[in-house]
């Protein structure tokens, strides 16, 4: 880990409440896909954010930040890097990256800015080489929190080992993907989740139960990733 002084490169918005962040280190920095950083807002007050983008690019954080006005912990984040030029970090930490060397297939399991973990290792499997089939499945509240659907549809069609499955808990209109929670939709589709590397990230309520679901649906937790784990 290291503490650098990041320059604010971009902030975009990806919907009216989640901002797609880019940071540049002072010097390239090595770390895998999966791990976060925090945001230092204070000696006392550090803010872990997943790294959104690939390894292959060293020179680049992106971060997904949902910033809804309920939510103070990210809104505050986001005024910060909305009036600063740069901003402190220290990254890379965690240790429930992409397993590079497994054979099993994967499953991401994403709860909506969790997607930033995912997107991460889905990045750098699908740069692998590897043939290892791979699996998303992503929730919402609405489609619109699905805010890289039509990408992850277009990636689906390129790569035959790549399996898109959104899952909405509201629809309004025309939907052809799954209803409900987004853990439900894996359990409902993988009958033995023994084989796999599941990947998941989202909020502590949803990763636990998750965890205990599969861990009674045969995967063993040492085949279940994702940083949340460590504090549940």
């Amino acid at each position: 880990m290291q503490t650098l002084t990041c320059r604010i490169v971009s902030i975009d918005a990806l919907t009216p409440m989640v901002y797609r962040v880019h940071l540049e280190p002072p010097e390239a920095v090595k770390f895998e896909a999966g791990q976060y950083l925090q945001v230092v807002m204070g000696e006392r007050d550090k803010r872990p954010f997943s790294i959104a983008s690939c390894p292959s690019n060293p020179e680049l954080f992106e971060l997904h930040i949902g910033a809804h006005p309920d939510n103070r912990y990210a809104t505050e984040v986001m005024e910060r890097l909305q009036n600063q030029t740069t901003i402190t970090v220290e990254a890379p930490l965690g240790n429930a990256f992409y397993q590079g060397n497994s054979e099993r297939p994967l499953i991401l399991v994403a709860g909506g800015t969790g997607f930033s973990y995912t997107w991460s290792i889905l990045q750098s499997h699908l740069q692998s080489g590897s043939n290892r089939p791979i699996t998303l499945y992503w929730g919402g509240r609405e489609r619109a929190d699905l805010y890289f659907h039509q990408q992850l549809l277009e990636l689906a069609e390129r790569h035959e080992h790549f399996s898109y499955r959104p899952v909405v808990e509201n629809v309004n209109g025309e939907w052809k993907g799954a209803v409900g929670l987004v853990h439900h939709a894996v359990l409902a589709e993988q009958s033995d989740l023994s084989e796999a590397d599941v990947y998941v990230a989202g909020r502590f309520e949803m990763v636990r139960v998750i965890r205990d679901d599969f861990h009674a649906n045969g995967l063993p937790l040492s085949q279940l990733y994702g940083d949340a784990l460590a504090f549940i």
